[in-house]
Order: structure tokens, then sequence, then C-alpha cells
């Protein structure tokens, strides 16, 4: 986090450097990721299924945009587009689906079982995603996955 913060501040990189200057999401991903591994260690199936969100939607959104993309909108500085939104979707249900089911460790969760939660949780970081500014979505996505995961009843 601390080398991603200071590459943000003074540029070592190019290779990582963001489209937008105001935006922190390289530093907010890891301090997300931190915050996962000590909220779900003993807890592996979660702890996966927390960041899947974070590592496939938010990594697939701007690749199937940028590739697809053909109904935009805008959200404060940014332009998304709804086919962004939706690899979001779909790359983020899937893997957190298949996180909380072939994930060894406790829970113990089925396929079936795995299938509602990872629907919410991509409704509700779907909708979180598309609507947050300045590389916040890195914290909230998560955030609300690990609010989701640690209150459902597996």
């Amino acid at each position: 986090m601390v080398i991603n913060l200071l590459d943000w501040r003074y540029d070592f990189f190019k290779a990582m450097k963001s489209s937008s200057r105001s935006n922190l999401g390289t530093v907010y991903f890891p301090l997300a990721a931190a915050v996962v591994a000590l909220v779900f260690w003993e807890q592996p199936p979660l702890m996966v299924a927390a960041l899947m969100p974070l590592t496939w939607g938010d990594g697939l959104a701007p690749v199937i945009g940028a590739a697809y993309g053909k109904r935009f909108y805008r959200i404060h500085t940014s332009t998304r587009t709804l086919e962004g939104s939706a690899g979001f979707f779909v790359a983020g249900f899937l893997f957190t689906w298949l996180a909380l089911w072939v994930m060894p460790g406790l829970p113990d969760i089925s396929p079936t079982a795995a299938l509602l939660p990872a629907l919410i949780i991509m409704v509700v970081t779907t909708l979180i995603e598309a609507v947050s500014i300045w590389g916040l979505d890195n914290l909230t996505i998560t955030a609300a996955a690990i609010l989701i995961l640690s209150f459902w009843p597996f």
C-alpha cells in the first residue's frame, strides 16, 4: 500500500499510472485486501469470496466496457458503460459463487447454498460500483461484501 501511495504521488512506475490523479484505487486495493484477510482469516471461503467482486468484477468491467461498451453513463467525472457494469456483475457473480463453493475450509458451503449470497453480494456491489467516485469503490465494494458475508447464516 505504501509503495502504491508513493507511486501515486511521485509517479515511479508508468505501468501503474491511473487515468485520473484523483483516483486512489490502487492505494485502496491492498488496504481492502488486508481488512478482508483480518476479518476472514479463519474462514477461507469467505475471505476469497469477499475479494472476488473487486478482483474479477472491478478488474474486468473496464476491459469489457472498452471492448463492447455502447451505452454510456456518467457519474461525477467518471464515464462508464452498461456493458462494463454487466461484465462487473457476471464476472463477480461467477467467481464469488465459485469461491464460496470450491474454497476448502469452514464454512463448508454447497454450490446451491452459495448461489443466493453470491447473487446478493453482486447486486449490491454492482450498484455501489456504478455510483462510486475517486476509486472509493475499492473500499466500498469490499466493505459491502464483508458485511453481507459476516451476517449471512452459513
